[in-house]
């Protein structure tokens, strides 16, 4: 099965869900960049990216808004 997503992207979604089961909310861009350890610029991109490829959603100027938009079945495991 083709997925939707490129490995890298598929570890920030698995990432985004771990979060999500874990501490009840999003992650914040600040908690993606400790993980991934990579720029905050990194981060807004990638997010933009998963948002623009339909995998995510967010609310404009609301923080911890993001929001899978793709089941957990199509996730891979987080590495």
């Amino acid at each position: 099965m083709k997925r939707p997503y490129t490995t890298k992207q598929g570890q920030y979604l698995a990432f985004i869900y771990y979060y999500g089961k874990i501490h009840g909310c999003a992650p914040a861009e600040a908690d993606l960049q400790r993980h991934f350890r990579v720029s905050p610029p990194s981060v807004h991109q990638m997010i933009l990216t998963l948002e623009a490829r339909g995998l995510i959603e967010r609310t404009p100027w609301q923080a911890r808004s993001i929001r899978l938009l793709i089941p957990r079945g199509e996730l891979p495991d987080l590495e």
